[in-house]
């Protein structure tokens, strides 16, 4: 089975905006202080760093050619070069607020690539382990929130 041309661009979209949650996670553990969220930013982009090589070895096996880096397109990079604001005020609470605006998006774009039939089963599997990961932190982030504020 081959993947469709608009099947490959959705997964590369999928590719370059997890490297841009993976940046946009670094730059927040970078500007918190409390070292648990520290930490919950710092393994939410190495996920995201993982999430980026499944795709990319998933585009690979079905004989595509994976883009490269972040992009400077799509809903979910402007949400987190949004977060870019939250930085110059190191409010912690501003942070998770639009870490929980880009895990927002990230599964509504994962939503609506998984419900695709055209997608290999085995891509869907991926796709969905992300999708109930991002949630997850989304929830976790939630969750941080009310500790800090």
């Amino acid at each position: 089975m081959k993947f469709t041309e608009k099947m490959s661009n959705k997964l590369n979209e999928l590719l370059e905006k997890n490297y841009d949650a993976e940046k946009g996670y670094k730059k927040a553990a970078e500007n918190v202080e409390n070292t648990k969220l520290k930490q919950f930013f710092n393994e939410q982009a190495q996920k995201r760093y993982d999430f980026g090589h499944e795709i990319k070895t998933e585009i690979k096996n079905y004989g595509e050619t994976p883009d490269k880096g972040g992009s400077a397109t799509g809903a979910m990079h402007r949400t987190w070069m949004d977060i870019e604001t939250a930085f110059s005020s190191n409010n912690e609470e501003t942070i998770l607020e639009e870490v929980q605006k880009g895990e927002k998006a990230a599964v509504e774009e994962y939503n609506e690539v998984i419900k695709d039939t055209t997608l290999p089963p085995t891509t869907q599997k991926i796709l969905t382990n992300h999708r109930d990961t991002i949630q997850n932190a989304y929830q976790s982030a939630k969750n941080f929130e009310a500790v800090v504020s």
